[in-house]
């Protein structure tokens, strides 16, 4: 792999990059996919655990969109089995096909909230539906969501993910032109509190129609749930009548079949899904108890409305129901499992020669390195520990990574992911590559040329989260 440009593509990438910017805002079509100090970041092919610029760069891949292709880019058999849908069946808008029958029928049998699922193109629509059709169901107005978690971009959810420290505790929305009466139906909880989710309950329980929860909150790295907090939503939302949403669009698939639900004995009312069940092709799903799904209008007369034309594309259809045999039928989750071990035990070896204090976490395929002081040996549980993280560290080491060829997303608080496609081989760069970067960036200050993100505001200004590529 090299990092450096192509000396016969060089400078193609800043040309495109300009043709862009006469006719895209920005340049780019999500506010997620512009990097400060990467200008002109025009991807020209991916492959594998590997991506190349139109400048003819070439990155080791450990941003990945955010992490739905959990087997590695452009996988031939997921890769195949849509372009044969594609040749066989257009797209009618009408009716059903067998391969949304079947994919529906393989997410009711793989995921233990799923009686019943409808398909979306996209995970933001699924936490849309979710809220919606548990407001019809209830009669009520208020839902209930956690500090650092991202549920998509849509009003009622668009709230206290990446958030300063002196938002934290009210409403800090990721956007302007949302209604304020909106944002006063969401209430804003701390993750891993049980005891203000019982608080919450005792005050609003009579009032509140759902509850939404990553049960992993990825979108600030990984902050694991404590078992005992999932169970207190389940049992405070069981005991008012409210409805149990399940997140999953980034711990379904990847943290294993069933999600985390499974992982964790929990089961939800409803469950989101997002386009890692199709390795990165634009599928979405919501599923769970029976009584709720047939709300939606897909059955005449029920008062939900839901639709959307390209809901069950053919070819994006047989992507996920690939995409899922291979998970069932070979050593995915073995492998991911496995490196991602080898990282994350790798990585405190490497901070602990550089005498650098880090927390390191993760889950499964899934690690990132919080850099705080007084945090070695501990797992971050919660977003106020959190605003401990030296953000222009953070982003520097990451900036410095891609002088090795390595890309992990430089932004605060982003986790990393393997896929099937990475190597042991892959690690032992990664590893390498993260010592020098770290050493570099400490020497220059940490985040030289970084302005915003010397601190936890200033990196939740630049950020302003929502992995919307993940959406």
């Amino acid at each position: 792999m090299s990092p450096g440009p192509d000396a016969t593509t060089a400078g193609a990438g800043a040309a495109l990059a300009e043709r862009a910017q006469r006719v895209v805002p920005g340049g780019v079509n999500s506010g997620q996919r512009s990097i400060p100090g990467l200008p002109g970041l025009v991807v020209a092919g991916t492959g594998g655990a590997r991506f190349r610029t139109a400048d003819g760069a070439e990155f080791t891949d450990y941003h990945a969109a955010f992490g739905p292709p959990l087997l590695g880019h452009n996988d031939p058999d997921v890769a195949r089995a849509a372009a044969e849908a594609g040749a066989a069946l257009g797209h009618m808008g009408v009716g059903v096909t067998e391969g949304e029958i079947e994919l529906a029928e393989e997410l009711c049998a793989l995921v233990p909230s799923l009686e019943k699922v409808l398909l979306t193109s996209t995970g933001s629509e699924a936490t849309f539906h979710a809220l919606r059709v548990a407001r019809a169901a209830t009669g009520r107005r208020l839902v209930v969501k956690f500090q650092g978690c991202y549920h998509g971009w849509h009003d009622s959810v668009s709230l206290n993910v990446i958030s300063a420290p002196d938002r934290v505790g009210g409403h800090d929305p990721i956007s302007a032109g949302i209604l304020p009466e909106v944002l006063e139906a969401t209430l804003v909880l701390p993750f891993n509190d049980s005891a203000a989710v019982r608080r919450c309950f005792a005050e609003h329980g009579a009032d509140i129609a759902a509850v939404i929860v990553e049960p992993v909150p990825h979108n600030v790295g990984a902050l694991l749930p404590h078992q005992e907090f999932l169970t207190t939503l389940r049992e405070e939302t069981a005991r008012a009548g409210s409805v149990l949403v399940f997140d999953e669009v980034i711990t379904g698939v990847r943290h294993g079949l069933g999600g985390w639900q499974q992982i964790s004995g929990v089961t939800p009312d409803l469950t989101t899904l997002g386009k890692a069940i199709a390795n990165g092709a634009p599928a979405g799903a919501i599923g769970g108890r029976a009584d709720l799904m047939e709300l939606f209008s897909t059955r005449p007369g029920a008062p939900a409305f839901f639709a959307g034309t390209y809901n069950g594309h053919p070819s994006v259809v047989a992507a996920a129901l690939a995409t899922l045999r291979k998970l069932r039928e070979e050593p995915v989750h073995d492998h991911v499992f496995r490196l991602g071990e080898r990282v994350r035990t790798g990585l405190r070896t490497v901070y602990e020669r550089l005498g650098v204090p880090v927390a390191v976490t993760g889950y499964g395929s899934v690690f990132v390195t919080y850099f705080m002081p007084g945090y070695e040996g501990r797992t971050p549980r919660t977003y106020t520990d959190l605003l401990a993280n030296d953000a222009g560290l953070f982003v520097g080491y990451r900036r410095r990574l891609l002088e090795h060829g390595i890309f992990e997303l430089p932004l605060n608080l982003k986790r990393s992911h393997i896929s099937y496609a990475h190597t042991d081989a892959d690690v032992d760069r990664l590893l390498e590559a993260t010592e020098a970067a770290v050493a570099a960036a400490l020497a220059d200050g940490g985040a030289r040329d970084l302005e915003h993100a010397s601190t936890m505001g200033g990196a939740a200004q630049a950020t302003a989260e929502a992995d919307g590529a993940a959406r």
